[in-house]
């Protein structure tokens, strides 16, 4: 597994990171610790030795699992990302939007990235990860009841204090990255991309490519769509946030699908799936650091793992962005 430095910072990562999301069990109609401890030990073996998670997916739990998957391997040879500013424990801030807890219970949560907040949020992570440093540590998303300086002067005391390696953002634009770099360097901006969602080409992109920073590109596959394997009349565990999302309902469902039996030649003829084509294609793309890609368990994680051993020509890259271009999302 190839290794790659986010940005101009000195922290590398493996170029798939294992997206710790879904593991949770929160909005993805619950999860199995057992299939996901053993997803987690194949990432390692396979290579993928960063690992991207949260506390708010699965309200801690996520992170829990981490920590449990790395009991008795070496720390150095892992990079752990985390995130802060998204709370369910508080009234502070702005309300992102309603939801559940994993047990059913009415939760809100809140965009909060007030300096006392981060305090709280960084030894809660440091405690569930079981770990007393954060390689890569990243606000989930703008808080804008806070000014963007007092977040970055509380981070840049973290990494003062050896609590984190490197800062990064997370859905932010490029004004916002601009703005937060008054006060400290980022190393990177996590933001969703996939070949439906290209938003960030526009001004991120630019922005990262002319100031040496990385993109994390989370769902890139955007959330199971671009496998193949969703059509229609699949069935979605309870409490699945992706039915509710444009890209699973017609129109867009059957348009993705039709797209996706033009470009299969392509994965057929390197014995490849179309994720793993999926995947290779994202990581091609202008300023992609990395693509981050969960998995359930290990047989999806090595599936993941195997996009590494796909390497596109020119010509393939020009037919699949000429059929991409073809592809009406609404």
């Amino acid at each position: 597994m190839q290794k790659i430095n986010v940005g101009n910072s000195d922290l590398q990562i493996s170029r798939i990171v294992f997206g710790a999301w879904a593991i949770g069990g929160w909005l993805w109609g619950g999860n199995d610790d057992k299939d996901a401890l053993e997803a987690i030990h194949a990432s390692l073996d396979h290579g993928i030795t960063s690992i991207d998670t949260a506390p708010a997916y699965g309200f801690g739990h996520s992170e829990q699992l981490v920590a449990k998957a790395l009991r008795g391997k070496s720390r150095d040879k892992v990079e752990i990302l985390t995130k802060f500013g998204l709370r369910w424990d508080t009234t502070k801030g702005l309300l992102h939007f309603k939801t559940q807890a994993n047990d059913g219970s009415p939760v809100d949560m809140m965009k909060y990235a007030g300096k006392d907040g981060i305090r709280k949020e960084i030894e809660d992570s440091l405690r569930r990860l079981d770990t007393d440093y954060i390689d890569l540590y990243q606000i989930h998303w703008p808080d804008p009841t806070t000014p963007i300086s007092e977040t970055m002067e509380a981070l840049l005391r973290l990494k003062e204090e050896g609590k984190i390696r490197e800062v990064g953002v997370c859905n932010y634009s490029a004004g916002e990255m601009k703005e937060a770099e008054k006060t400290l360097s980022l190393a990177s901006n996590q933001v969703p991309y996939s070949m439906v969602l290209r938003d960030i080409e526009q001004e991120v992109v630019p922005y990262v490519l002319e100031n040496g920073k990385g993109i994390l590109a989370y769902s890139p596959l955007q959330r199971g769509l671009l496998t193949g394997k969703i059509k229609d009349g699949f069935v979605f565990g309870k409490g699945d946030h992706r039915p509710g999302t444009k890209y699973f309902q017609e129109p867009n469902l059957g348009n993705t699908h039709a797209f996706l039996e033009k470009i299969k030649p392509i994965a057929s003829a390197h014995q490849a799936s179309l994720a793993q084509l999926v995947i290779q294609w994202t990581l091609c793309q202008p300023g992609i650091t990395a693509a981050l890609v969960g998995a359930r368990n290990a047989r999806q994680v090595i599936q993941n793992a195997g996009a590494m051993e796909v390497s596109l020509a020119k010509e393939e890259l020009a037919l699949i962005n000429h059929e991409l271009s073809l592809l009406k999302i609404v």
